[in-house]
């Protein structure tokens, strides 16, 4: 497949997948997906806003995922790989709670004292740049499916193929572009994949 230029293009191709949604509430996944979201809800004629997840990392090596946790739900844990690692989940309840901490900080950043939409009812649509794990993306699901959305949808333009077919489960649809064979990381798939600050976050929700 043609890698995408950058996020902002993968976002507006993405919209024409998603063309028969109307009226949503396209919620990003910060950092990177809010730049995807944007065209989304432009389209679409929804909503954007952003939901705060953080991944909640092996302690003894952080940037191994074993969980993540939303704003709003609970931690969702990998117990299977927890078990490999020989630990259990309060092993990492300490992680938890430092990274509740900063989740808070960054609702706090990204909203201010603004609560998420009322999503009781409506057509909610959760936006990342990518799927590898799928770790944040299931806990960002989950605390959304608990607010009673009417439908629910994990829309993304690349993901890996195992990851993107146990998110089914997770969501009513799944949109993705691409399911690369050869999936390495979601940066290898575009141009331009440069790390958004929070201040890119801010103006891209200040132009929605």
């Amino acid at each position: 497949m043609d890698v995408f230029a950058d996020r902002a293009e993968a976002g507006a191709l993405l919209a024409e997948r998603l063309r028969h949604i109307s009226d949503p509430v396209v919620l990003a996944l910060p950092r990177g997906g809010v730049a995807v979201a944007l065209p989304v809800a432009r389209r679409l004629g929804g909503v954007l806003d952003v939901l705060v997840t953080r991944k909640i990392g092996y302690p003894l090596s952080p940037e191994l995922g074993v969980g993540a946790i939303a704003e709003g739900g609970e931690p969702v844990l990998d117990l299977g790989l927890l078990r490999r690692l020989g630990m259990t989940s309060e092993s990492v309840a300490g992680v938890v709670a430092e990274e509740r901490r900063e989740l808070a900080r960054r609702v706090e950043v990204y909203r201010g004292e603004r609560p998420l939409p009322d999503l009781a009812g409506r057509e909610v649509i959760v936006v990342d740049d990518g799927l590898a794990t799928g770790g944040t993306a299931r806990a960002a699901l989950r605390a959304v499916r608990a607010r009673g959305p009417g439908r629910l949808t994990l829309a993304v333009p690349v993901g890996a193929r195992e990851t993107v077919e146990a998110m089914r489960e997770e969501a009513d649809e799944v949109v993705v572009l691409a399911v690369p064979a050869d999936f390495r990381a979601v940066g290898q798939w575009y141009e331009r994949f440069e790390q958004l600050t929070d201040a890119d976050v801010l103006s891209l929700l200040a132009e929605a």
